[in-house]
């Protein structure tokens, strides 16, 4: 099975794709934000026992990778495939946290959307060659500082529609077969510029990538808001969640809370955390989603999540030369399954 299409932008994978085991790593400010918990490893040390920053990164996928395949109860070098991506040049961190793990490697970039797309093309590969799949992402507060706007060195003052990048990496492994929620629905996302060209501002920029991709998996799929107990987008932010609650109202769609939230707004606390309009960068929707949203769905609280991750595609350089900044949103469907036993149970009586 490679997955059926449905509609014009969506796969579906029934049952056929499962997400086995998560995991997140993260930094200080993330440990002590109310998410905190949800991670399997925390470093107060920005540097995490590197000379650089950028290796940094890399340390925090390899953690992440040790601890999905452990809680997978697969070895890394069993790995069909990985796909990771980051926000440094060329994706650097994420071909060095592979430089030792002897298998495939795809890297990607969708900027903050990278974990969808990771989610998206993985449930392909997982469907044609029944896995283990990983999909991973990660980000780093002063790599991205430095190389997207200004050194820490700089001070420079941040508005109130500034975001604050996560630090923070998230792997999950998927399989064919097994226990954990299944990724039903894989959407994927168009590029969409809204004409924004404040660096300052990625959820403006992002907001109606989101509303374009939610808009086109409503209408593939035949769902609703309604059928979800969470439609989670990552990474707005404040700013960017009103917007997009204002696109959707004027869609005949009430972005209600808490179904409608995001991974910028969950991950931080607003109040005693300095980090203006919340959360930004690739790890921010990765962890959250190897984290806390893996974790409410294996415990029940939620049964079906529609992630939808955003993601700025611009560099330093088409900013410094005036462009504006184009965004994309991929989005997956997921949802708590019967066992095998109990769905033959429920068909066997649906059909008398």
């Amino acid at each position: 099975m490679t997955g059926a299409s449905v509609g014009e932008r969506t796969l579906d994978f029934g049952s056929g794709v499962i997400v086995a085991a998560g995991a997140a790593a993260g930094g200080k400010q993330e440990g002590a934000g109310p998410l905190g918990e949800f991670f399997d490893h925390l470093c107060d040390d920005s540097y995490f026992g590197q000379t650089s920053w950028e290796g940094a990164e890399t340390v925090l996928q390899q953690r992440c990778l040790h601890a999905a395949c452990v809680k997978a109860g697969v070895e890394q070098a069993a790995l069909r495939w990985v796909l990771s991506g980051d926000l440094q040049n060329q994706c650097t961190s994420s071909a060095y946290a592979m430089r030792d793990v002897p298998v495939p490697h795809l890297g990607l970039y969708s900027a903050c959307a990278t974990m969808g797309e990771a989610l998206c093309l993985g449930a392909v590969l997982t469907a044609m060659s029944g896995g283990p799949v990983c999909a991973m992402t990660s980000s780093h507060f002063c790599v991205a500082e430095r190389q997207f706007r200004t050194p820490l060195e700089y001070g420079c003052q941040r508005p109130p529609t500034s975001q604050w990048t996560v630090t923070g990496a998230g792997a999950v492994i998927l399989r064919a077969s097994g226990t954990g929620p299944a990724l039903r629905f894989a959407t994927f996302g168009r590029v969409v510029d809204a004409g924004i060209k404040d660096l300052s501002n990625m959820g403006a920029a992002m907001a109606p990538a989101a509303l374009d991709t939610l808009q086109a998996h409503f209408h593939d799929t035949g769902r609703s808001p309604a059928d979800y107990d969470a439609v989670i987008t990552g990474d707005l932010g404040r700013c960017g969640n009103e917007i997009l609650a204002d696109l959707l109202r004027r869609e005949g769609v009430e972005a209600l809370s808490p179904v409608f939230t995001d991974c910028g707004m969950l991950i931080f606390d607003p109040e005693a955390q300095d980090v203006h309009a919340g959360g930004s960068g690739a790890g921010c929707s990765a962890s959250v989603l190897a984290g806390h949203i893996l974790r409410n769905m294996n415990e029940g609280v939620w049964n079906r999540v529609l992630f939808a991750p955003t993601g700025a595609l611009m560099s330093p350089v088409t900013v410094q030369q005036g462009e504006s900044i184009p965004a994309v949103c991929h989005a997956v469907a997921l949802e708590n399954v019967p066992a095998p036993a109990e769905r033959q149970e429920k068909e066997t009586v649906s059909w008398n």
